[in-house]
This record gives C-alpha cells, sequence and structure tokens, in this order.
C-alpha cells in the first residue's frame, strides 16, 4: 500500500510538463429532439484536466524520471503536484472583503468573458510564490497569516478589519496518473518511448 495518497514534493518534472498538451474540459449531455433542436444538461459543474505528457520526453533522463515518478505514484493510485504552463499564475485575484470576523480565506481564480464568470478552486499554490494583501497593503506571511500550501488555504490571526482580500502568485494542478499500465518501447539504441502519458486532474473538497 502507498504511504501517502498524496506526494507534495517534488512536484512533476517542470521541464517534461514544459511539452505536454491538454487542458480542462467538462462533461455535457445533449438531447436532440425530431426537431434537432438541442437540450444540454452539464453533467460536471466543475472542469476537470487532462493532459498528455509523452511529448515531453525528449531523451533517456527524462524517461528515468518518469517512470521514478510512475513507481512511486503506483501508477493511479498516488496524486502529485503538476506545472501546467498554459494556466499557473494568478494576479491580485479577489477572493473575499475583510469584515473583522472572518479568519478563513481559500484561494481561487476567477475567469471572466463580458458578464459571465467561472471562479476556480486553487488548491495546491506554490510556497515562496505568493503575495497577500488586504486593502491594497501587503500582508507578512507567518506574522499573523499563515498560508497552507497543501489546501490552499490562509488563516489571518486576528480577523483583518476592512477592504478586499487578494492574492497574486503561482500555482499547480493535483493530479494523478490515469493508467495502471507503462507501457514503454525501445526505438532504438538507448532511446526509449512511451507512446501516451495520460494525466488527469483531482478535483478536491474543501
Amino acid at each position: 500500500m502507498p504511504v501517502t495518497d498524496f506526494i507534495e514534493t517534488p512536484r512533476f518534472s517542470e521541464d517534461i510538463s514544459y511539452g505536454s498538451a491538454g487542458g480542462p474540459g467538462f462533461k455535457t449531455f445533449i438531447f436532440e429532439g425530431h426537431s434537432g433542436v438541442e437540450q444540454r444538461s452539464v453533467a460536471w459543474s466543475r472542469a476537470k484536466g487532462k493532459w498528455d505528457v509523452s511529448y515531453g520526453i525528449r531523451d533517456a533522463a527524462d524517461m528515468a524520471v518518469v517512470r521514478a515518478f510512475f513507481y512511486n505514484a503506483q501508477g493511479r493510485a498516488v496524486g502529485f503536484r503538476f506545472k501546467d504552463w498554459s494556466d499557473y499564475q494568478a494576479t491580485d485575484e479577489n477572493i473575499g472583503t475583510a469584515n473583522n470576523v472572518t479568519t478563513v480565506f481559500r484561494l481561487t481564480k476567477t475567469y471572466t468573458t463580458g458578464a459571465e464568470t467561472y471562479v476556480r478552486r486553487i488548491f495546491k499554490p506554490v510556497s515562496g510564490s505568493l503575495t497577500i494583501k488586504v486593502n491594497g497593503v501587503t500582508q507578512t506571511i507567518g506574522a499573523g497569516l499563515a498560508v497552507d500550501y497543501t489546501t490552499g488555504t490562509l488563516t489571518f490571526t486576528p480577523a483583518p478589519v476592512s477592504g478586499a482580500v487578494t492574492w497574486s502568485g503561482e500555482f499547480d494542478v493535483p493530479v494523478r496518473f490515469d493508467t495502471d499500465q507503462m507501457n514503454s518501447s525501445h526505438e532504438g539504441f538507448q532511446t526509449e518511448a512511451w507512446g501516451s502519458i495520460p494525466l488527469v486532474e483531482l478535483l478536491l473538497e474543501d
């Protein structure tokens, strides 16, 4: 049995993830009547990302890194951090309003199209990258402000008095391998390939 269900450190190789293909996805059921008119039903209210990281493998050393991660993750059993290079930063994201009562705030990122907004929960901020502000004033992490980098939660002691609470920084995505079988092949002398290496996002709960 794995000693953990999630590996916080190290995260999956940034160099290999840089060449990955994929992104967020939803699940929608579409019913089409005799007239051709559609009715759409949203099955997932939250996006769930999928990536193929095989494109980022350039040499035997990269393959060895992936193999080690696969062994320690025991296939689909254990999750880990993954850097999605297409979306890994947040800038002055508003996560609430200080009211002299609320002490806990959760990191989110909002995507806006006109009047429509989608709020994404951020669970895996990157340690050392965060800037937290209250009413425009940068707060000192560790001095009345604690950050849980495993859950994306801020805790103030005491509660901030007034103004917008915002954050900037980098974040990872919690993922797992989406296969229990490593199908690698030798394509030449000291050359090894794994046709598809699928990762799937883990949808966590507060």
